[in-house]
């Protein structure tokens, strides 16, 4: 197919979520957050533009893929909610599309510009995963320079909720020193559940030389945890990873502080998937309607 594509993360065998399809309506993101793993793929990254779709041939695409069930996943490489699309309005236009052939849709963004298409989302079958790294206004400011703010975030998760539309947190990635305080991820995940969260997916920062310098540029000091917990023979996938037992450390106790708030779990890619409450289910996908042929 010439647009939409079946997920494969570079066949990484750490990637335990179900079989689905995915679909970037931009290249490029402008929140440009300092952790991004994308500009390591994808050409100035953090310079979004629009790509060229033919709507009739995206249509058919999205016909022929109905047959099967599967998910379709809107931006796994950068947001379908960015600036861009107040102006050109293309995932909305997608959404229309999904909804028309009861495409089961998996949407992970940080922007509240979502709460616009509340409309065509609360009449289609989906799950909604909004990323939300820390809680504190100030680190966010400056870990994600262009992204709306945290407290923009909290409220689109509460208008969310409020039509009905299931709702998992992503507090992704987690960044050593910087955001794995566990008070403040206590009392975050104690209020994604008044709000009426579902579920939550945390990550340990996989590190990327272009990411670690731009996160160098607002926490110099990281180069000592860095020393301390990287090791750049931990390698998988072009990735460093961290050392295995800070990540089984801290997944675990997210693991049981969202538990016991009554709340599912998972994590991602991390390599404890063990740690997961219910299946390996990353991607919100086991928040879908079931599709009954």
């Amino acid at each position: 197919m010439r647009y939409i594509k079946e997920f494969d993360p570079w066949k990484n065998e750490l990637c335990k979520c179900p079989p689905k399809y995915t679909f970037n309506p931009y290249t490029g993101c402008r929140f440009s957050c300092r952790y991004c793993y994308i500009t390591s793929y994808i050409k100035d990254g953090f310079r979004p533009r629009v790509k060229e779709i033919d709507f009739y041939t995206f249509e058919k695409e999205v016909s022929k893929i109905s047959k099967d069930g599967r998910p379709l996943a809107l931006s796994l490489s950068t947001d379908a909610y960015q600036p861009l699309e107040s102006k050109y309005m293309y995932t909305r236009r997608i959404l229309k599309i999904l909804g028309k052939y009861d495409i089961p849709t998996l949407i992970t963004t940080k922007s509240s510009q979502i709460l616009r298409d509340l409309d065509l989302l609360e009449n289609m079958n989906v799950a909604i995963s909004i990323t939300i790294t820390t809680l504190n206004e100030d680190i966010a400011s400056k870990l994600e320079p262009y992204a709306p703010r945290p407290s923009a975030r909290v409220y689109t998760l509460e208008k969310l909720v409020s039509r009905g539309i299931p709702v998992t947190v992503r507090i992704d990635p987690i960044i050593p020193s910087i955001t794995d305080d566990l008070r403040s991820i206590t009392d975050a995940i104690k209020l994604y559940r008044d709000i009426g969260v579902r579920h939550i997916v945390a990550s340990i920062y996989k590190v990327k030389p272009d990411n670690l310098r731009r996160i160098l540029e607002v926490y110099p000091d990281f180069i000592t945890t860095y020393r301390r917990i990287y090791n750049p023979s931990r390698r998988i996938k072009g990735y460093i990873y961290p050392d295995p037992n800070y990540t089984f450390r801290i997944l675990s106790q997210i693991r049981d502080i969202t538990m016991k708030n009554g709340l599912t779990f998972n994590t991602c890619r991390d390599g404890f998937e063990f740690l997961d409450s219910i299946g390996c289910y990353c991607d919100s996908s086991h928040m879908l309607k079931p599709i009954i042929k």
